[in-house]
């Protein structure tokens, strides 16, 4: 499918790292004390995100602008984040309040559809007063001009310095009941650049590539500077080729719904899209509280259970993004220090940056060799039917076997059954149990299939496991089950790190798991822009030869500014030896 639609290109290292959000930051204020919080705690993360009414009223919708009072500083904002080497990623949309300035352009040019579309009021408050309509309308994003009008009042962003963008409702919310789905129009077809006349009935589908890839193709022309970065919501074929990472929308926070997450994410992949991700914690929460937006479910065991579960899994997807309404997501709301579930989400996050080098490697055979990131094991193990139809399980990568924990082991499972319009709804029955504890020390099982046709690995154990079984690993709260295949070589960043900066890997653990030959390229460049595509980069290959034991570091291909020209591997087997190679470039080999 990317040969027939497109391949995918190289994202910003930044966007691999962890990024907190919330609905919604309410003032600058408020978003720049969690950032601050985060770097004074020293919790990682690389991308603070910001959503929607940044621009004022529900007659405003989507200004792309600060209209709201509260955000008055927003220049001083970004430049903070900025300083605190962080990102901003900020909400936009597909349609326009009538008092917009884009609004009235594209109204001018007929680039407006008439179907309504959300937010139904003008007003704020729920459910809504249809006694004062919004006026908000979906955009034209197959016309040409349509997308320019866009980018020319998105780029007042991209010049604040706004370093991504949040495409919401890419599908886009509607309500037909009284627009013409075969009103004919000119439609610029998004593959070919060629206008041709149809309905909006026959490209409906389409509308995300179109909404997307305007603003993809031009900030491209406008900035070489910065690799785009777009976390959207639907996908349609052809997309990948634009790098955006899609996500599943708002979804309930509940077992059932989290169930879900590991399948929507794998058929993402399977259909040519490897850059996915979902709310980690769930967006509707609510229920978790003991009343009405209280925030008590960060004290509930219910929810911190489901929370770290849910961060676990984050971990193993290509965007590790944390988000939500009704409840605050921020880690330091959930204990400090020392305490075992602020300590499990802490260790999450910290893991995702000591993998980084591993997932930025990734990255580049996703790009350069038409990989993926999650792989349904049936990718890697077509000869073992036992994982044709396994959707509790995945491979990250050729090395890692993860094995999400989908059900409740120290809490009550119980249902949050919620939609889009429900979950909005103050009157939700309660979930919150008055004085349940939960045993965070006990130990727990977990039932895991490890596939045929390879030998495993017990990341956190080291223990050698021989694949074709169902065993029953022992969990903790700290982590979730975690595997991986004999013949592997991970690079692991041992610095305290607190964003992603290939500077900090001078010195790499490297892990090998004996048991087959193998081999991992370690890839780098700049972190950003194009110069990689013009040979500034560097990779590194190991080798790992099983019957001689020995690991061979090859000589690296090519360079880039800032290069680490020496380096420092310390090659570690599971038993704990270990070796140092004292690396300048040029081959090294070592026996274990």
């Amino acid at each position: 499918m990317r040969q027939l639609t497109g391949h995918v290109p190289m994202l910003p290292l930044w966007t691999y790292g962890f990024h907190q959000s919330r609905e919604r930051y309410k003032t600058s204020q408020e978003l720049l004390n969690v950032v601050d919080t985060y770097r004074k705690m020293k919790i990682p993360f690389d991308g603070i995100i910001q959503d929607w009414q940044y621009w004022g009223s529900n007659y405003l919708w989507n200004a792309m602008d600060f209209l709201n009072e509260d955000f008055s500083n927003y220049r001083q904002m970004i430049d903070h984040v900025h300083g605190i080497n962080a990102h901003l990623s900020i909400s936009i949309w597909a349609s326009f309040g009538p008092q917009t300035l884009q609004f009235r352009e594209l109204k001018d040019k007929n680039l407006l559809y008439d179907f309504m579309t959300w937010p139904n009021s003008g007003l704020s408050s729920w459910p809504p007063n249809m006694d004062y309509p919004s006026g908000v309308r979906c955009y034209d994003p197959y016309s040409k001009d349509a997308r320019e009008i866009y980018w020319k009042h998105l780029s007042r962003l991209h010049k604040a310095g706004v370093d991504a963008w949040w495409m919401d409702s890419t599908d886009p919310d509607h309500n037909f009941k009284d627009s013409d789905l075969d009103q004919v129009r000119a439609i610029t077809d998004p593959a070919t650049g060629k206008d041709f006349d149809g309905s909006w009935r026959s490209v409906r589908n389409a509308y995300a590539l179109a909404c997307v890839e305007g603003v993809h193709d031009n900030q491209i022309k406008a900035d070489s500077s910065r690799r785009p970065f777009i976390l959207t919501r639907s996908y349609f074929a052809g997309q990948q080729r634009t790098g955006a990472n899609t996500w599943s929308g708002d979804i309930s926070s509940s077992w059932d719904s989290f169930r879900k997450q590991v399948p929507i994410c794998l058929n993402y992949t399977l259909t040519a899209n490897p850059n996915v991700n979902t709310d980690i914690g769930g967006f509707f929460a609510n229920a978790y509280n003991k009343s009405y937006l209280d925030n008590t479910a960060t004290k509930n065991p219910l929810y911190q259970e489901l929370y770290v579960r849910w961060m676990q899994f984050g971990v193993f997807c290509p965007m590790m993004r944390s988000h939500g309404t009704e409840v605050y997501r921020e880690l330091y709301h959930y204990g400090k220090p020392g305490e075992v579930i602020y300590d499990a989400l802490l260790d999450a996050v910290k893991m995702r940056y000591q993998i980084m080098p591993y997932i930025y490697s990734q990255s580049w055979k996703v790009s350069k060799n038409d990989d993926s990131f999650m792989r349904a094991l049936v990718m890697d193990f077509k000869n073992d039917k036992e994982t044709w139809n396994n959707n509790r399980e995945f491979m990250f990568g050729p090395s890692f076997l993860v094995a999400p924990v989908v059900k409740a082991l120290y809490t009550p499972e119980t249902a949050n059954m919620t939609d889009e319009i429900s979950g909005w709804d103050k009157n939700k029955k309660s979930l919150y149990q008055e004085g349940f504890k939960a045993d965070w020390s006990a130990k727990k099982t977990y039932e895991v299939y490890l596939p045929k046709g390879a030998t495993w690995y017990d990341y956190w154990t080291g223990t050698k496991i021989d694949g074709g079984q169902i065993i029953k690993s022992d969990v903790t709260i700290a982590h979730s089950p975690l595997y991986v295949k004999a013949g592997s070589i991970i690079p692991i960043c041992t610095k305290e790190v607190q964003y992603a900066n290939i500077a900090d890997w001078q010195s790499l653990d490297i892990k090998v798991y004996p048991g087959a030959d193998g081999s991992f390229t370690l890839y780098e460049d700049e972190g950003d822009g194009y110069n990689y595509k013009h040979g500034k980069c560097s990779e590194i290959k190991f080798s790992w030869n099983e019957k001689s034991r020995t690991l061979t570091v090859n000589k690296r291909r090519g360079s880039f500014d800032g290069m680490h020209a020496n380096r420092t591997f310390r090659v570690v087997l599971p038993n704990g030896d270990s070796k140092i190679i004292n690396y300048n470039g040029s081959k090294s080999t070592v026996k274990l």
